[in-house]
């Protein structure tokens, strides 16, 4: 039985639900230059809704890593239950977010929309926990398409994180669309499994980032939890 009422915001099941928030905040304004942590639930709740599942009301607040500023968010996260099991339905008020740092992926998207020089890289960070400043852009990208996995995979039992971008490849530009082939390490912090996703990212000033496919890897018996920063 999952706890209902009021819960204590440091426990697990007020976190799982504030991190499901911001897995749909990254979803929903996330660029190579706007990526969102949860920084603090200040409240929650939770309810059985009847035929649907488990309704969280959560009062939270979320760090912009790049910006290290912080934004104060009320949310709604259903978990579906029985019949109608899938991924957390989420509504959310942030509105902050959408206005920070409104100039930077214009100078990203200029520097890398030539196609003169492909960007690629692997293993962010590396065993020492670095990452190359000239990638972080590329680190925050994969942290944003990555909550577009993490929020489709959640449920009442994990709780998801980045571990390690393991692989970016820039292909040949669509359109105005940027596109990059990641290969991304998940950490569910519960089963304490790493997952591996094959993703196709896209990125563009007028729409954002989108992920436009994505494919899990069968189960590497022998991947271990790597080093993982937010920086």
């Amino acid at each position: 039985m999952m706890a209902t009422g009021v819960l204590n915001p440091n426990h697990f099941p007020a976190q799982r639900a504030a991190k499901v928030v911001q897995h749909y905040l990254n979803t929903r304004y996330g660029l190579t230059h706007r990526w969102v942590e949860l920084h603090r639930v200040h409240n929650a709740t939770a309810e059985e809704v009847e035929g649907s599942g488990t309704k969280y009301h959560v009062e939270l607040s979320v760090k912009e890593i790049i910006s290290n500023t912080t934004e104060r968010c009320s949310a709604e996260v259903l978990f579906p239950g029985g019949e109608h099991q899938g991924p957390p339905q989420v509504q959310a008020s942030c509105e902050g977010l959408s206005k920070l740092n409104t100039t930077a992926p214009e100078d990203l998207y200029r520097q890398y929309s030539t196609g003169q020089n492909l960007v690629s890289a692997h293993n962010l960070p590396d065993s020492y926990g670095h990452i190359d400043p000239a990638m972080k852009p590329f680190w925050h990208l994969g942290g944003v398409a990555s909550s577009f996995v993490m929020l489709k995979e959640s449920n009442e039992n994990t709780l998801y994180n980045m571990a390690q971008v393991a692989n970016v490849t820039q292909l040949a530009s669509e359109g105005n669309q940027l596109r990059f082939n990641y290969e991304v390490l998940l950490h569910d912090m519960v089963s304490q499994e790493i997952t591996h996703w094959k993703l196709l990212v896209s990125l563009s000033p007028e729409e954002g980032v989108k992920v436009l496919q994505m494919e899990k890897v069968p189960k590497c018996h022998n991947c271990g939890a790597p080093p993982s920063t937010k920086s």
